[in-house]
């Protein structure tokens, strides 16, 4: 990210000028994962999925209750953030949890008057607003909290030109695999519990100035044994696209009725980051050791029937299981990796849009077909 973001990276042209916007809402800044092992968990995504060193905060740095790794791929940033004590808000986190998205942070201009409107605006505040400072300049941060245990952090730092902010050192090992094509976060998934996904859907609009861009019923979301319903809630620049998914009565337990029992609770289920080529990105996270969901290979029998014409060969796209849909503006092309920790939680999704603003609904099925096999094995449809 360097010291900001840059607008123009994040090539999302679509405007929403039904969403206030009142803050106003940059981007994206970070997403920090609260997880038992710092060290080791970044490790992982720096190999798995082509992250590289940004930064560091620890015990060399001043730090003593934490340490935090901060990964850089494209315009995502990640922070990897451990505890360093048992009595300590973090562990408490995840013992709850499990590993998990703990922070959502969101770029402002000013995070103080973030914070105050939002508060304003029935908010519960998670932390007042604070500067840090050091010798490249200052970030001021402010949260409120939002569905569960995650919080929403808003950071202001156009006043700061070093490598992160302040606390923090460049970071650079030895180990920098090379980046697989990750280029922003195209929207972030939240799973809340039954009839609460409207309460959320309300929050994004009348306290953080959000639209409804699209909503998906149990008609829409369900195969023959679960169903959920979803609402996709957007920014008005359309860089902030949060999907807040909520059960709905099935034959058996849906996914997003596992992933709260095993996560004690709502949280994100699943990030969703861009590439520009997802034939080659999946390809090289294949080869990494990334393990995707699988869809019957009779998906794609009729899938031009189905889409239309597409730029990209069939033949790479059966190999890779990866899915397309199509929607008035376009087509999508999407994989979702199967959880990423021990317990069946948080997911990431691979996508790439060619002109598509919607979310892949012609894939639900397919989708959750797939996901209903995994939970199969595991015991736990």
């Amino acid at each position: 990210m360097g010291t900001q973001l840059d607008s123009t990276s994040l090539q999302l042209p679509v405007q929403f000028p039904e969403a206030e916007d009142f803050l106003p809402l940059n981007g994206t800044d970070h997403v920090e994962f609260y997880v038992s092992n710092a060290k080791q968990a970044a490790h992982f995504y720096k190999t798995a999925f082509g992250f590289q060193d940004h930064a560091y905060a620890g015990l060399e740095t001043g730090v003593k209750d934490r340490t935090s790794y901060v990964l850089k791929q494209g315009r995502i940033i990640l922070i990897f953030t451990a505890p360093m004590k048992a009595d300590s808000p973090i562990n408490d986190h995840i013992v709850k949890h499990g590993d998990g998205v703990k922070n959502i942070s969101i770029w402002v201009d000013d995070a103080t008057k973030s914070w105050e409107i939002t508060t304003g605006r029935g908010a519960e505040s998670a932390f007042e607003p604070y500067t840090l400072e050091d010798e490249d300049g200052t970030v001021t941060l402010s949260g409120i909290k939002t569905y569960g245990d995650t919080v929403h952090v808003f950071v202001e730092r156009h006043n700061y030109s070093g490598t992160f902010m302040p606390g923090y050192r460049p970071m650079k090992r030895p180990h920098q695999p090379e980046d697989v094509g990750l280029l922003y976060i195209d929207h972030m998934v939240g799973n809340v519990g039954w009839n609460e996904m409207n309460i959320w859907g309300d929050f994004y609009k009348n306290v953080m100035g959000f639209a409804q861009l699209v909503s998906f019923d149990d008609k829409d979301i369900s195969t023959e044994y679960t169903a959920l319903m979803s609402k996709v809630m957007t920014n008005g620049n359309g860089r902030i696209k949060y999907p807040i998914n909520e059960p709905a009565a099935g034959r058996k337990k849906s996914q997003i009725e596992e992933y709260i029992d095993f996560y004690n609770g709502p949280g994100c289920q699943h990030i969703a980051v861009a590439t520009h080529d997802i034939i080659q990105t999946v390809r090289t996270l294949r080869a990494q050791g990334v393990e995707f969901l699988e869809v019957p290979k009779s998906y794609y029998d009729d899938l031009l029937d189905r889409v239309g014409d597409i730029e990209e060969d069939i033949v790479p796209l059966r190999e890779l299981g990866i899915l397309v849909d199509r929607d008035d503006e376009g087509y999508l092309l999407q994989l979702f990796t199967r959880p990423l920790m021990d317990r069946p939680t948080l997911f990431f999704e691979i996508i790439q849009r060619k002109g598509a603003v919607s979310f892949g609904k012609g894939n639900f099925k397919a989708l959750f077909e797939a996901i209903e096999l995994e939970q199969s094995n595991r015991g736990t449809l």
